[in-house]
């Protein structure tokens, strides 16, 4: 590895680190010469394969570049594209395969896709499973609302499932204030006894 500043081909590695969740290593380097310091990341090669029969490298930006012309005008900004992009990456690299089918890779946007923007998903799924009327727009629609439906009903039953649930009793125990308290008034309520009068105990 030349080094960028002096040009001379010797270096030392001082330091590596995995990023992008383990896809790529990033390598601190050292010029044995000038001494300074320059950063490289070192990643594994994927070759897409065309359907034409030509291979090229895999690359996320070619991603992003595909699924933007089919978010046009919808609410997806950068970040939502390049966390796709990052996604499909990962799945084509958990294949641990060196080589892809281009339509392996379109398989993997589907997904992410159709749950980053329904639209852009049938947009993209137009052009990739090469819609040729309105019945396969109809037939992708109709799937859709499947599983939205599908999806309601599992969160429905989750929630009756909660409502249902038994829940634990709990006893209440009065303080031994107000115990205290009900027991006085019992003694007041009582009638009081008093003591017989001079006048009373003649006439007995």
């Amino acid at each position: 590895m030349h080094c960028p500043f002096c040009r001379h081909p010797d270096s030392k590695v001082v330091d590596s680190r995995t990023t992008d969740d383990g896809a790529a290593i990033r390598r601190r380097r050292q010029c044995a010469q000038c001494k300074r310091r320059f950063s490289t990341m070192e990643t594994t090669t994927i070759s897409v394969i065309k359907r034409s029969g030509v291979t090229e490298p895999f690359e996320r930006q070619k991603i992003v570049s595909g699924v933007r012309k089919a978010c046009q005008g919808r609410p997806v900004n950068e970040d939502d594209l390049a966390k796709l992009a990052q996604e499909v990456e990962e799945s084509v690299r958990a294949a641990g395969i060196a080589e892809i089918e281009a339509d392996e890779v379109g398989l993997a946007i589907l997904k992410p896709l159709r749950r980053l923007d329904v639209v852009a998903y049938l947009r993209f799924a137009s052009v990739y499973q090469a819609f040729s009327d309105l019945d396969d727009f109809e037939n992708a629609i109709e799937v859709l609302r499947s599983e939205r439906a599908a999806q309601a009903i599992g969160q429905q039953a989750l929630v009756d499932d909660e409502v249902t649930a038994p829940r634990r009793s709990k006893r209440r125990t009065a303080p031994s204030a107000e115990r205290r308290t009900s027991a006085q008034r019992r003694r007041s309520a009582a009638p009081a006894e008093t003591e017989d009068s001079p006048e009373q105990e003649r006439l007995l």
